[in-house]
């Protein structure tokens, strides 16, 4: 009975169209016009992982207990709060707004800055929000697929407002233009790490 079964499902597995034309073996998608730039950029990307990003991560996560690492997750997240907050009034979603800011008020106040998180322990849901999908919401379409070198997947839409999202959730008005790569460089470690 085994025996019968794989042969059934091996078979299924051969079989052609009903047209009984051959399928191409990669065929373009018209959502990937750039599909030779994107894998170009996908190879280096995937290099640069594992050849740097991966490997720092998975030290920091070696040395760097899960507490602190949690806090700087929790820190970053609180920033980009502030700018899902007021994409959700542009928008138009009045009450998730308002409780995106009463979330960055509760983390900010209650939260040692941001490190804590009681903002979800009391029941405000974290609901991220960017300028891109409020220019989706207000009619732009994506665009083409495309792929950022180090940044990685991404929309022409959403590559465009890319600078004005990294301003919105920058830490220079805090701390000043010299700690601002420290932080990024902490940031994009401590994403990575959560990706491992």
């Amino acid at each position: 009975a085994l025996v019968a079964a794989a042969a059934a499902l091996s078979a299924g597995c051969a079989t052609v169209p009903a047209d009984g034309a051959a399928r191409p073996a990669r065929a373009t998608v018209p959502q990937d016009p750039w599909e030779a730039f994107n894998r170009k950029v996908f190879a280096f990307n995937e290099t640069v992982d594992e050849a740097v990003l991966k490997p720092v991560a998975e030290a920091y996560r070696a040395v760097v207990p899960a507490l602190v690492r949690q806090g700087v997750s929790n820190f970053f997240g609180n920033i980009g709060d502030v700018w899902s907050s007021a994409n959700q009034f542009l928008q138009g979603k009045m009450q998730y707004g308002l409780e995106m800011g009463m979330r960055v008020a509760t983390n900010t106040l209650f939260g040692i800055g941001g490190l804590l998180d009681p903002a979800t322990e009391v029941g405000l849901v974290k609901r991220p929000e960017d300028f891109g999908q409020t220019l989706a919401v207000w009619g732009v379409g994506n665009g083409p697929y495309l792929v950022l070198p180090l940044l990685g997947p991404s929309t022409l839409r959403d590559t465009a407002v890319l600078p004005l999202d990294r301003y919105a959730t920058s830490q220079t008005r805090w701390i000043g233009d010299t700690g601002e790569y420290w932080l990024v460089s902490l940031q994009v470690v401590q994403l990575r790490t959560e990706l491992l």
